[in-house]
Order: C-alpha cells, then structure tokens, then sequence
C-alpha cells in the first residue's frame, strides 16, 4: 500500500499540479478531504473542487509551470514527499500581475491516506514567500535600507558637484 501510495501522491503533484489534469484529484482524494495549509487565510483547503481551482489558478499564474517530486518516504499510510515547482510568472499571483520572472519554489508534505487508499489529509510546508520575492512582490531584507542609502548618496554627491561648480564659477 506504500508503494501504492507514494505513486498517487507523485501524480498528484506532477500531473495534476504540473500538468494541469484536475480529473486526477477525483480519484486519489476522499470527499472529506483537507488540507491544512499555513499559506491559506482560512488555514484549511477542503474538497476535490477547491484543489482543482487551486490547480487552475496556479497554472493560469504561471502557464508552464511544472512539479518534480524529488524524495519520497513511506510508512504505514502516511507518504512524506519532497518536490521543487518552477515556471514562468505570466498571470496575476496573490494580487502580483504577471512579471515574466522564473520562479522556483521548493517544499515538504506530509499526506495520509484511508484504509481504502483515498488521500484525506495534507500537511504542507512550501516557500511561498521566497517565490514572492522572486516575482518581485517582496523586498529582500535590507534592500530598503540600501535603496535609501544610495538616493542619501546621490543627494550628497550632488551637493558636492554644487559646491564644486560655484567654486568654479565664482558664484
């Protein structure tokens, strides 16, 4: 069951998400399914029809994007999958119009199955904020200060320039 498993997850991730084939959350989640997810408002994702629409807006956001599961652990009912997806930002993503930036993202799930083989619960853990910042939407942590930094030197070195051209001119 296991092996099983891991191979259900593994199409999830890179058909489903990677290639946009939503009929495959029909097969594989159980109707009550949830996900436990620390990037929604809510806190939780439930139901096959809201991933599809998660899987659609995600790939409306970024059209080529794809999934590759990289390690997979398994035991008991429980299957741990680490991936990495990557694409072009090409649509709006979480208020962010498209940038044509690459965006790499890399992260962690734990996923558990019933005794029937449907997936019904999910705990993932992905860098959300490190593709924001890829695509843009965030700044890395002091580049505020050097942007600041920079325009207070520019306005120095034009004072300087200033004085050096009155004391050329005489004025």
């Amino acid at each position: 069951m296991s092996e099983e498993n891991k191979e259900k997850m593994r199409r999830v991730l890179e058909e489903a998400f990677g290639q946009g084939k939503v009929e495959i959350m029909d097969q594989v989640l159980h109707s009550d399914f949830v996900c436990w997810d620390p990037n929604s408002e809510a806190g939780e994702i439930r139901g096959a029809d809201t991933i599809k629409g998660q899987i659609e807006y995600f790939r409306n956001a970024v059209p080529d994007l794809t999934y590759t599961v990289e390690d997979q652990i398994a035991e008991g009912n429980e299957v741990v999958s680490r991936w990495k997806a990557s694409g072009t930002h090409q649509g709006e993503f979480f208020g962010v119009p498209g940038s044509g930036e690459r965006i790499e993202m890399s992260g962690i799930q734990i996923d558990r199955f019933d005794e029937s083989g449907k997936l019904v619960e999910e705990w993932p853990e992905y860098d959300l904020l490190g593709a924001m910042k890829q695509i843009g939407a965030v700044s890395e942590p002091g580049q505020e200060e050097a942007t600041a930094g920079a325009a207070e030197e520019e306005r120095e070195e034009k004072g300087l320039m200033d004085k050096a051209k009155e004391k050329l001119t005489g004025q």
